[in-house]
This record gives C-alpha cells, structure tokens and sequence, in this order.
C-alpha cells in the first residue's frame, strides 16, 4: 500500500464485534472469473442463513444479470442493481428506483463519443445499445442473458436511464473518463469504475452506500451491524460506512485501504474464507 492507502486504513473505526446481515457485490466478488459461485460459498451462505443472518446481493449488474443467482441460491432477501439505482424486495417487486437528469445523460453519452468509448443506457429491465457487435456487448449479453435494444437515437430513453455505462478496452482511458465525468458531473450523478472495462454513471444516491443502508432499512438492520465485500472502488461507498468490511484479494491496494481485511481472490474461495475468518465469529446463533 501506498502511504496514503495506509494511512486511509489505519484511521478506520474498529471493526464491529456483531454482524447481523451480510451485503455482498457480484463480479469479482461472490462469483468466480467463470460467473459461478464456488460450492464453498454455497455452504458459507447456508451456515449464515442457519445462524439467522441473511445475505444480500448488491451488483452493478441490472436487475436481470442479478435474478438468476438470487433465485439459484435460494434468496429472499432485498437486492439492488445498478449500484443502488434500482432496489427490489426478495420477490422482485421494486421498492425504490433512482434516475438521472436528463442533463447529465446527454453530457455524458457526448463526452463517450469524444473519447470513442461504447455507451449503453440501462432503464428499468431494458438494455440499449447502438451497436450490438461493438466491444463488450457480446459478453454483456452472455453475463445477463438479455439482448440489448438496438438503436441509433437513444433520445426516446434519455429521461429514464438509471446507469450508463461506458466500456471500453483501454482501461487507462476509462480510468481518467471517472475523474472527468465525476467532476463534470459533480453534485447531478456518482461515477465510479465496476470492472476495468466498465465506467458506471448512476443517479447521485446511485452508489453502493446508499443500497447497502437502504437493505438495511428494508430489513430493520443498521450500517454498523452490517458485513459487506467487495473489490472495485464502487465498492468504496459500502467500505466506508459499515461496521465490518473485505475486500477481496484481487482489488486494488486503494480500494482494500478502505476495508477492515483483506482475504484471498475470487478464484481461491475468498469469499468463504473472509465469511469463516471474521464474518461467522461475529455471528451469534449456531454458525457452526
């Protein structure tokens, strides 16, 4: 870590000694690089639900790339999509759904252009592309299991989007576009990188914090009873303000300076590890 990292993680408040819910990222987190979740998780996620704490999912994803795994896991818990743009119940009947201005839509598919980087707007269940072949569509597409809207125009959406999203293989351009947009759009949106190739603009409550405590509401849950995980700086929001927090071994050393602990990568079962190690022991119950 840098000496700022360090300094970041030492100035956190200590970790909670009681966890009563487990909030949970997605992709780089929970599921393995193949979109799996490891059998070790499974078992993990059994012990807590038998020690009476429920697990919530919280994705960049949209409410359709989330679905499939709340179901095959046997969830009925709350869950947000879109880094919080979008939270539904464990049935799946939405509780709250977040916007951008249409302002802020505009300003930034433009700067995308500029720098000739793929935008995609996400409404609701809808995806909308102008180009179906371009990029990372494809492997979009194969992760949520939902073909895009194709268009040309995305004016008939532009007062509906709860996340663009920008991909782009030149992950240093996507790096300097969060700072960019982020300023540009200072006060209207969150900006904040979910993969290397995605940069995510959601309303401004749109970020995992405000998720992560409106779960909690849902579920009569405070932050500071809260575990959380995850690895990418969207992930930051939820670190910051819960009562235990890890991060993943394949983060990056700013983003794990944020955290409690750090645990080992998603492809080595870091998550069943980091829920053993210090989530189950501040588990009261049979976590056994």
């Amino acid at each position: 870590m840098k000496v700022d990292d360090i300094a970041r993680h030492d100035a956190k408040p200590a970790p909670t000694d009681h966890v009563r819910l487990v909030v949970t990222d997605m992709d780089g987190t929970l599921l393995t690089p193949e979109k799996q979740v490891a059998r070790s998780s499974v078992e993990m996620i059994d012990r807590l639900r038998a020690a009476g704490v429920a697990v919530c999912l919280v994705s960049s994803r949209a409410p359709v790339g989330i679905e499939r795994y709340h179901q095959a896991l046997n969830l009925n818990t709350p869950y947000a999509a879109m880094n919080g743009a979008v939270v539904r119940d464990g049935q799946g009947k939405t509780l709250s759904t977040l916007t951008l201005p249409v302002e802020a839509v505009k300003a930034t598919i433009d700067m995308l252009d500029v720098h000739e980087v793929d935008g995609w707007l996400f409404c609701g269940s809808d995806w909308i592309v102008k180009d179906e072949t371009a990029g990372y569509v494809p492997h979009e597409q194969k992760v949520l299991g939902l073909a895009p809207i194709v268009t040309k125009d995305f004016g008939p959406w532009e007062d509906k989007v709860g996340k663009i999203t920008g991909s782009s293989a030149d992950y240093d351009l996507l790096g300097r576009l969060e700072g960019e947009i982020g300023q540009m759009l200072e006060g209207q949106a969150s900006v904040a990188c979910s993969a290397q190739y995605y940069l995510d603009i959601t309303p401004l409550n749109a970020n995992k914090g405000y998720a992560l405590c409106e779960i909690g509401r849902q579920l009569g849950v405070e932050p500071h009873e809260i575990a959380c995980l995850g690895d990418m700086q969207n992930d930051v929001p939820m670190f910051d303000i819960v009562g235990l927090s890890i991060a993943m071994g394949n983060a990056t050393a700013e983003v794990a300076s944020h955290a409690h602990f750090t645990t080992d990568t998603n492809d080595n079962e870091g998550w069943a590890k980091a829920v053993e190690r210090w989530i189950l022991p501040r588990v009261g119950g049979n976590a056994s």
